[in-house]
């Protein structure tokens, strides 16, 4: 049994990484950051025409026709160098819906301006602080008109096509929404300014279903698939994050000694290590399983979830402390991993929502 990615997997991730250290380094996402710009048009841009955003669509829809896998190690770059472009959005979770649950004709007309970055799509489940179940939704479609309030919706205010999760009847369904009449994308404060957070006001706007509309148990399958490959992204982010202070408590010295050969900070990177390790793990299982449509899923991706956010979390932090007092300061890159580790983990549901997801899901694996 071979526990590894193959030689063209690791050429692809090898790629990513190439590009985006020559086109998205950390000054690219200080200066969506700083200026008026939503996101990295450059960047999208190269994304698009290197494939990437089609990775895991099948070339009769204008895809690469790779898979899972592939995509999971393209997020985990897009992670690393905190590319500032709406790829989750994008490509984790409408491309994966349509994928997943739309009808032909809907896979036919949206799926190749997704791979070609001319549309961008976003995903609007949450309706306010604390919502995010798929249950009790409050937006609601009839007679294919929408009429609700999502917010936050990540990339919502540059989306071309939206993903909202809906109430048809009482039952909770997916539909398909355009950018256009009825629909109003108002850009919202966020912690991390390089990425675009919005409130979408649908007030009558034209929907279709997405498919047959899914229900409460599609929804929760596509946000496994989604959390899975948002993990893969905060591990990149806490990896890069690790790597960079590691390299400054090295280079630091302090009393005639570097930073880093103080026991003190020896600890605490072997504690993140630890940290890193397990998200990895944690996520390399997850990806087994939704690239081979596993029952394990369910388990796999919560626990990849809640491990990757932690690792990010507690990377992010330590890169701000170990940095000492320029840490802190708005010079200091560690400022843009603490709010990338901090937006990603709410996104989606937060550590603590996806911990009793996974508490949940392994107490019905051991009733059954």
């Amino acid at each position: 049994m071979n526990f590894d990615f193959d030689d063209d997997q690791k050429a692809l991730q090898r790629a990513v990484r190439e590009y985006l250290e020559r086109e998205s380094p950390l000054s690219e996402c200080r200066r969506v950051l700083e200026g008026e710009a939503r996101y990295s048009e450059t960047v999208w841009r190269g994304a698009a025409e290197m494939g990437w955003l089609g990775t895991a669509i099948p070339e009769r829809y204008g895809g690469a026709g790779l898979g899972a896998l592939e995509l999971a190690l393209v997020a985990e770059e897009v992670g690393r160098a905190l590319a500032p472009i709406p790829f989750a959005s994008s490509i984790y979770l409408v491309s994966e819906a349509l994928l997943q649950l739309g009808s032909e004709a809907q896979k036919e007309r949206y799926l190749p301006q997704l791979a070609a970055g001319t549309c961008i799509g976003a995903f609007a489940l949450q309706e306010g602080p604390g919502h995010g179940n798929g249950q009790a939704l409050a937006t609601v479609l009839k007679d294919g008109a929408i009429t609700g309030d999502k917010q936050p919706v990540l990339d919502g205010d540059v989306a071309g096509l939206y993903v909202v999760a809906c109430r048809v009847g009482d039952q909770p369904r997916l539909a398909l929404v355009g950018a256009g009449e009825g629909v109003k994308a108002t850009p919202v404060a966020c912690i991390d300014g390089s990425r675009a957070l919005a409130r979408l006001q649908l007030s009558g706007a034209q929907a279709e279903l997405l498919g047959d509309g899914g229900d409460a148990a599609a929804i929760e399958h596509l946000l496994d698939r989604a959390a899975t490959l948002m993990a893969f992204e905060q591990l990149g982010g806490a990896d890069q994050a690790f790597a960079i202070t590691r390299e400054y408590v090295l280079d630091r010295y302090v009393f005639g000694r570097p930073v880093g050969s103080f026991q003190a900070i020896k600890h605490r990177l072997a504690d993140l290590f630890v940290d890193i390790s397990l998200a990895r793990s944690n996520s390399y299982y997850a990806a087994w399983a939704l690239a081979g449509s596993a029952d394990e899923l369910p388990v796999a991706a919560a626990a990849a979830r809640a491990a990757a956010s932690d690792a990010f979390d507690l990377a992010a932090s330590e890169m701000v402390h170990m940095h000492g007092g320029i840490g802190f300061t708005w010079e200091a890159d560690a400022q843009l991993f603490y709010k990338r580790a901090k937006l990603l983990a709410l996104t989606l549901g937060s550590p603590t929502h996806w911990r009793d997801r996974l508490t949940l899901r392994l107490a019905r694996e051991s009733a059954a």
